[in-house]
């Protein structure tokens, strides 16, 4: 009889639990059984392995084998078992020394030729070994920087199960070919788009430049609202007729966002790697993302889901970054009702049949809409043809529960031809600006230092009334607001923070009247006769 176990990790959404691979030969009929809950991508494992055992020169065991996967109660699922099982195997039948493969961590998909193939969520789980007090670590060669990112590990980055055995048992190393494929599957080989890699609508972007604010022609007071959004984390709503910006606007918001923290990126980066969508080449995502899904985006596809233990959707996909819903009227509204809950908790929690999952889904909403199906309600110079009920309808396909957690609403007018192709346009670069919302963020840090805060959208509203109080005089036009049912208690929270956001870009150290009057406006969309102050 021969007995031996490695170790490989199961993926539940981006966290990783460690599982103990044992093999066990005994005498008897040559068979192979799989136990420990595996799903049927693992299921077929066995004749994976086998074939990639035999095609890489060794014996396979003619022999009752029996591969156990533990803890058995933990759903599993995949390719990233094959590697541990083979080595299992291998160890159990004495070609490789079994003590040698007890404490290291497995991860990695075989080819029927015994090369070793990338797998996804290759960061979570090496996330997890570490958590689980594994030191040492063996991945596919392609997903080896990946791991690499994890502090404390020795990653090892093979090619082929051959180049692995020769490893373990110190033989002299065979000289393996690189695999002319990069070896991912076809959905893994279009990343999200990211500032500086060609920000186009959807999940596939071309390396480019990241767009700049410089480009954006007028627009002084939909600009004025992309820098509090950035530098407060608001929810922003574009609102106005086709071709005004919008679009441009929003693709130029990542670009106005502070880099991402060490501990941000691994989180994000673990997000894509689950989902498949590393950018080819960068294992480490450092900037906020940028994801804008078509307005015929599923439940699953936007919160998160899929067959067996789902998988990230786009408000996982966009964490720390922005989500940009363009033509937000044209979405399912139970699509658009089912972010009411990650904008509130920074996470969405996903039940399944096969287990609950929680995801991150901490981003910066932006909602892009036309006044009406043909866009022209409401523009000077131009004449609608909505019916006012086709109007009404389409207005109300965004819920008043969703709007209420968006805290800034701009209406974007069409640009004028001098704007447009006059010689006299002042708008700033990304550069400038993001250095103002910097500042900002800045501010607000210090000022929330020991709390868990890092921005004004953070700050729960009771918080911010009774720590950060603002003077009765900035408040009475709010209060007006709420006796006139323009304002509901979120919404002033939500205003008072927006407020703040304004001081913080102004280097005050309170909001004053006029900060809340703009804050107001910024939510209302109701004029307060104060000057536009583009910059």
């Amino acid at each position: 009889m021969g007995f031996a176990r490695t170790c490989s990790v199961a993926l539940v959404g981006v966290e990783g639990v460690a599982v103990e691979v044992q093999a066990d030969l005994e005498p008897g009929l040559a068979a192979f059984t799989l136990v420990g809950l595996p799903d049927k991508s693992l299921f077929e494992s066995r004749d994976r392995v086998r074939a990639a055992i035999v095609n890489s020169g060794e014996t396979w065991p003619q022999k009752k084998l029996t591969v156990g996967l533990s803890p058995a109660s933990v759903p599993k699922g995949g390719s990233g078992f094959d590697v541990a099982v083979a080595c299992a195997v291998l160890a159990a039948n004495e070609r490789i020394a079994p003590k040698d493969i007890a404490d290291i961590m497995m991860i990695g998909e075989l080819g029927l030729d015994g090369r070793v193939r990338p797998v996804r969520g290759v960061l979570p789980a090496v996330l997890a070994a570490a958590d689980a007090g594994y030191r040492q670590v063996v991945v596919p060669e392609r997903t080896a920087a990946e791991a690499a990112l994890v502090p404390g590990v020795s990653v090892l980055g093979v090619r082929t199960l051959r180049q692995l055995v020769a490893l373990l048992n110190d033989e002299l190393t065979p000289e393996e070919e690189a695999d002319p494929d990069d070896g991912r599957p076809d959905s893994m080989r279009s990343g999200l788009t990211f500032p500086g890699a060609g920000l186009g609508a959807g999940f596939a972007g071309s390396q480019g430049t990241a767009p700049d604010m410089a480009d954006v022609a007028g627009q002084a007071y939909a600009r004025l609202a992309l820098e509090v959004a950035a530098a407060g984390g608001h929810h922003l709503f574009l609102k106005g007729p086709p071709g005004a910006g919008k679009t441009m606007l929003a693709e130029r918001l990542p670009g106005l966002l502070p880099p991402l923290t060490q501990q941000e990126a691994l989180e994000v980066t673990a997000v894509h790697s689950v989902a498949g969508m590393l950018p080819h080449g960068k294992p480490m995502v450092d900037t906020p993302p940028y994801c804008a899904p078509h307005h015929s985006a599923t439940m699953p596809s936007l919160v998160g889901g899929g067959s067996g233990l789902p998988r990230p959707g786009a408000v996982s996909l966009a964490h720390r970054g922005v989500l940009f819903l363009d033509e937000a009227p044209e979405f399912s509204g139970r699509v658009l009702d089912a972010l009411r809950q990650p904008l509130e908790s920074g996470y969405v929690v996903i039940a399944r049949s096969a287990g609950v999952m929680r995801l991150p889904a901490k981003f910066l909403l932006v909602l892009a809409a036309n006044p009406c199906p043909c866009g022209r309600f409401a523009v000077l110079g131009t004449a609608c043809d909505c019916p006012a009920s086709m109007v009404r309808r389409y207005q109300a396909r965004l819920s008043g529960p969703l709007l209420d957690r968006v805290d800034l609403r701009v209406q974007v007018e069409p640009v004028g031809r001098s704007d447009l192709i006059g010689h006299h346009r002042t708008g700033e670069s990304t550069e400038k600006v993001a250095a103002r919302v910097r500042e900002a963020r800045d501010r607000a840090a210090a000022r929330y230092q020991g709390t868990g805060w890092r921005t004004n959208s953070d700050v729960p509203g009771h918080e911010l009334r009774t720590r950060w109080p603002v003077t009765p005089d900035a408040l009475r036009a709010a209060e007006g607001d709420m006796e006139r049912g323009l304002l509901t208690a979120r919404g002033l929270d939500r205003v008072l923070r927006v407020a703040w956001t304004i001081a913080d870009l102004a280097g005050r150290d309170r909001p004053d009247a006029a900060d809340m009057m703009r804050s107001l406006e910024l939510r209302t969309g109701v004029p307060r006769g104060l000057a536009t102050g583009g910059r």
